[in-house]
């Protein structure tokens, strides 16, 4: 088994099972015709985020598609934790580097949130090669959904209370201040999401109205001012060494 993780892996959306031919055009032929300069009879990995993943071989190449024959399963199909990550998209560089770092690290769902100091904005269809790349490298299974940019207050209008609402405070946790926020996330099971504001921080009003919400629990990151790239990694990482699958 270990010796599967030597050989390239991609997603594809195709369904999988054993037994039965793919042909892949476009990108992926490319990469596996003419970037890994694969040959016929070569072995690869291909998942689909549903089926788990299949052990396959390259059964033909042609000037522009290659042919793949699938021949066994070799990881049953696992989700990641239910966690969220809901961010004000910041600079278009550090938007793909929050959607990576959120797919590196097990997030479920990750949705684009607008405040009062959102100054940019992000195109959810663009971002889906990210995601694949993330996921093919990191040896994740599953995809994170990919949510439309909303308002904060019609989230929080609409918010299941089921679920726990992580808030990265950089004016402070409020009651929980002087609790460090490793102390706090090792209470919160999953299903949870984390919280992440724009680069001017979020407005007096919008931080009272999440203080207010029973669901919201502040924490505070430390003395330092995190830029929102790497506040959302920290807390992501946070949360799953205390709370997830790590």
């Amino acid at each position: 088994m270990r010796d599967f993780y030597k050989l390239p892996r991609l997603y594809i959306p195709d369904d999988l099972a054993a037994g039965t031919d793919i042909e892949l055009a476009g990108q992926q032929s490319h990469y596996l015709a003419r970037v890994m300069r694969r040959r016929v009879g070569d072995k690869l990995r291909l998942f689909n985020g549903r089926d788990g993943e299949y052990l396959a071989q390259l059964a033909a190449i042609n000037k522009r598609s290659v042919g793949l024959s699938i021949i066994e399963n070799i990881r049953t199909q696992t989700t990641a934790p239910d966690i969220w990550l809901l961010f004000a998209p910041i600079k278009k560089h550090r938007n793909t580097f929050i959607v990576e770092k959120a797919t590196e690290l097990g997030a479920s769902f990750i949705r684009p949130i607008i405040t009062a100091r959102t100054t940019s904005r992000i195109k959810v269809e663009k971002i889906d090669a990210h995601i694949i790349e993330a996921a093919e490298q990191t040896e994740r299974l599953d995809l994170p959904q990919i949510g439309e940019a909303i308002k904060l207050d019609m989230l929080l209008n609409d918010w299941d209370e089921t679920r726990t609402l992580i808030f990265a405070d950089e004016a402070g946790a409020g009651e929980n201040s002087g609790e460090p926020a490793v102390t706090i996330l090792a209470k919160i099971k999953a299903p949870a999401a984390i919280l992440i504001g724009p680069e001017g921080g979020f407005t007096d009003a919008e931080r009272e109205a999440l203080h207010a919400k029973s669901y919201c629990t502040p924490i505070s990151l430390g003395p330092r001012i995190l830029r929102a790239d790497t506040a959302a990694a920290a807390t992501l990482a946070l949360w799953q060494a205390v709370s997830g699958d790590w």
